[in-house]
């Protein structure tokens, strides 16, 4: 476990989003890139996670590859969720790691990336 304060989390979470290449940053349109302790029950049943099952972060929002040429859809919204991360860190590095990967994760599914394609490009 390795616990950090709620700016460190922000810094980190800016930090992520820094690295990802500047294109994609670029593309990025009305999404709130945003940090909760845990996910929601509503969120776990939604996804069907079993009690044991850890959730870093979640995408909600339509992909862009879904969008057909549409702009009104309301906002995406990227989640972090600190206090998973927290409890699985074993340290600094590590936590940052982690809400790199994450980040990387849930901004893949906004450019309409499923699991299949985000694991094959993470290999």
């Amino acid at each position: 476990m390795y616990i950090v304060s709620d700016d460190e989390f922000i810094n980190l979470i800016d930090q992520a989003f820094d690295t990802l290449p500047r294109a994609h940053r670029k593309a990025i349109k009305n999404v709130a890139i945003v940090y909760a302790e845990d996910p929601t029950e509503a969120q776990r049943e939604r996804l069907q996670l079993a009690g044991y099952q850890t959730l870093y972060g979640l995408y909600e929002g339509i992909p862009l590859t879904r969008r057909q040429g549409i702009t009104n859809y309301p906002p995406d919204k990227i989640t972090i969720f600190k206090g998973p991360m927290q409890r699985d860190a074993l340290d600094f590095n590590d936590l940052r790691l982690k809400i790199h990967h994450t980040l990387w994760h849930e901004v893949a599914h906004y450019f309409g990336l499923n699991h299949t394609e985000i694991h094959k490009l993470e290999q």
